[in-house]
């Protein structure tokens, strides 16, 4: 039996997936976790082959959470399951040791074969995810990424990782209207109106982690 374990942040998901895969032949449900701390106290107790894998996850990059647990636990399996589909989250997880990498609306059957494959030690990417790389070489190439201040640069950082301003305030020693300040000078220096915008683009510039 092929032992699966579901990191998602979103119980309906893991719930989703579970009822999918709950009576598939040679594939056993190993347990799940809606966080990347949760998961890997769990995962040194309970048995996994394969992880299905969130990258948006609320106390840690999904990203950051794969290249740790392939750190920890070098024979398991990772594979993406997420909505993103920009090819820089998907490049960035496979580089960070996943084994492949599928879309939230991808077939029962598909997400079959993409566990019993990697399972195997081979690679699988969904239709969709192969489309998606395959028109790589064919996409422009984006914007450079704009030219921040060491002080944007900390604050970015911390953005990205979930920060409040208040809490990037308290970090950084400064004002939190200072951190309002520099956070809409980030928004306009990346041309993007929202924060989830403005941390996808520096993923995409790889000006964080």
């Amino acid at each position: 039996m092929i032992r699966v374990f579901i990191i998602d942040d979103h119980p309906m998901i893991i719930a989703g997936v579970q009822a999918l895969l709950l009576d598939s032949p040679g594939i056993a449900l190993a347990g799940c976790a809606t966080d990347g701390f949760s998961a890997a106290l769990m995962l040194e107790k309970q048995l996994a082959d394969v992880v299905l894998l969130d990258i948006n996850l609320p106390d840690v990059d999904g990203i950051r959470l794969c290249r740790e647990l392939k750190s920890r636990f070098p024979a398991l399996k990772i594979l993406g399951l997420s909505t993103y589909k920009e090819r820089s989250f998907i490049s960035r997880l496979l580089e960070a040791g996943a084994s492949g990498y599928l879309l939230k609306n991808a077939s029962k059957e598909e997400i079959e074969e993409a566990i019993t494959t990697v399972f195997k030690g081979r690679m699988f990417m969904g239709a969709e995810v192969t489309h998606i790389l395959t028109q790589m070489a064919a996409t422009p190439v984006p914007q450079p990424a704009p030219i921040l201040t060491a002080r944007e640069k900390e604050v970015l950082a911390l953005i990205a990782d979930g920060y409040t301003n208040q809490e990037i305030a308290g970090q950084l020693y400064i004002s939190h209207l200072t951190v309002d300040s520099h956070r809409k000078n980030l928004l306009a220096k990346f041309n993007v109106s929202n924060t989830a915008a403005l941390v996808k683009y520096a993923m995409r510039c790889e000006l964080v982690g």
